[in-house]
């Protein structure tokens, strides 16, 4: 029996997989059948992906996709469950949180050796072509379909009224807004604070734009003169402006806030600022408690150090290394990876997108989009860094950090106390890796 890194999941699931792996079936009457599996599931985008899956079998004839979309928060866990199984899943959703994983247990296909001479090559930008080498070995197991980049989404009508010019450029100016409009009589809060899951990302938001000037650009954990990001005066000092936004200027309950509040608590009226990647954008747009003059968005926050750290998130598609129909596989990657198709996915998902020619398109020059576009013509301010997020500890990390942060809000451990386990923790694993 193969051991995996994983453990074994429930038998509900493993039950939906063996379904699953027989809806996949082999080819029919020359027919070559694929199924691809998503990840971040929600309806609109599912519809997306269909449509382009529908217009790559009009281009290829011989050939059929069968669409998997499980619902998000067991997405990642089925895929693995499939994958380790090795049955029903030919492309997949590869996350930059899952690629360690993945290919540490020989589930992804080395696409590396097929894509030499890819056309496609030369339309990408090098933020994309930078994406599609996996850091520990080397090897591309997945093309990127665009990148998430954080900014801060506001309400322009409360900072006016808080008698403010502009939307905050630093943290500590977001405390000084934030606080301002902050009235729970109204229910009317200032920021939409993350303490639920993956809160972490926007600690590390903070910590990495205070000590900007110290990180390295391809570990935003590690100093350039070594040792973690989370030993430094700066982790300490960006870290009390955080927990100070959430005792002055945050919805209590936001304390177990994951995403979804967030996003809910933004659009329904009841924050003024929200922290967030551009695919909220479309989210915010169908809201029907904020008209379109009410929001804006505004540049990353600087910290201390008057830069941002942006982190690169990403995710792509890839191919299961179980696959009986590998050429097929690659001609479908391939399809979502260049022309009409990344573009038309990028807009409908709010995605930076991975063509260059993109930075003509109309469509990314206004309105919410101009953060990122100003954020891309200023990298010296808005520093693009890569955070360790494909290590195979990654998901433990996480979980660790989301954990001790719930700690401090809730007063069972200090900020210091938190930094220090963090620090601990990284520099042991750097030093048995």
């Amino acid at each position: 029996m193969r051991t995996t890194k994983f453990g074994i999941a429930g038998i509900a699931l493993t039950a939906a997989l063996a379904l699953t792996a027989c809806a996949g079936g082999e080819p029919d009457n020359g027919t070559v059948k694929l199924q691809m599996v998503e990840s971040l599931t929600n309806p609109a985008r599912t519809d997306v992906i269909r449509g382009l899956l529908d217009d790559f079998e009009a281009e290829n004839p011989g050939i059929t996709v069968e669409l998997v979309s499980p619902p998000t928060d067991q997405a990642d866990q089925k895929i693995q469950q499939m994958l380790q199984s090795g049955t029903g899943i030919d492309v997949l959703e590869v996350r930059d949180i899952t690629v360690g994983p993945f290919s540490t247990n020989g589930w992804l296909y080395d696409m590396t050796d097929d894509l030499q001479g890819w056309s496609g090559w030369d339309d990408l930008t090098d933020n994309a072509i930078s994406q599609t080498t996996y850091a520990e070995d080397g090897k591309t197991y997945s093309i990127p379909y665009g990148f998430y980049g954080l900014s801060l989404f506001y309400r322009t009508d409360l900072v006016e009224e808080a008698g403010f010019d502009a939307a905050p450029t630093s943290w500590d100016d977001l405390l000084e807004q934030a606080s301002a409009i902050q009235d729970p009589e109204k229910n009317r809060f200032g920021y939409a604070f993350r303490g639920g899951s993956n809160a972490n990302s926007n600690v590390v938001a903070i910590i990495t734009s205070y000590a900007a000037d110290k990180i390295n650009v391809d570990n935003a954990f590690e100093l350039t003169g070594g040792g973690t990001v989370f030993s430094t005066p700066e982790a300490a000092a960006a870290v009390k402006t955080y927990f100070e936004i959430f005792k002055k200027a945050s919805p209590p309950s936001s304390v177990a806030w994951g995403y979804p509040e967030m996003v809910e608590g933004f659009s329904n009226g009841s924050t003024a600022f929200l922290l967030q990647d551009p695919e909220v954008i479309a989210a915010i747009q169908q809201s029907s408690s904020l008209t379109e003059e009410q929001w804006s968005t505004a540049p990353l926050l600087v910290g201390a150090s008057g830069k941002a750290a942006q982190p690169v998130s990403s995710g792509g598609w890839g191919i299961a290394k179980a696959t009986k129909h590998p050429e097929e596989s690659l001609k479908l990657i391939k399809f979502l990876s260049e022309g009409d198709a990344p573009i038309t996915f990028a807009k409908e998902n709010s995605l930076v997108p991975i063509l260059k020619s993109a930075a003509d398109d109309e469509f990314y020059k206004v309105g919410a989009w101009e953060s990122y576009l100003y954020m891309t013509e200023h990298p010296d301010v808005y520093i693009p860094v890569t955070q360790p997020r494909t290590v195979s500890w990654w998901t433990e990390w996480a979980q660790k950090a989301d954990t001790e942060i719930q700690q401090v809000l809730i007063g069972k451990m200090t900020e210091a106390e938190m930094l220090a386990s963090w620090d601990q923790y990284w520099t042991e694993k750097w030093a048995t890796k």
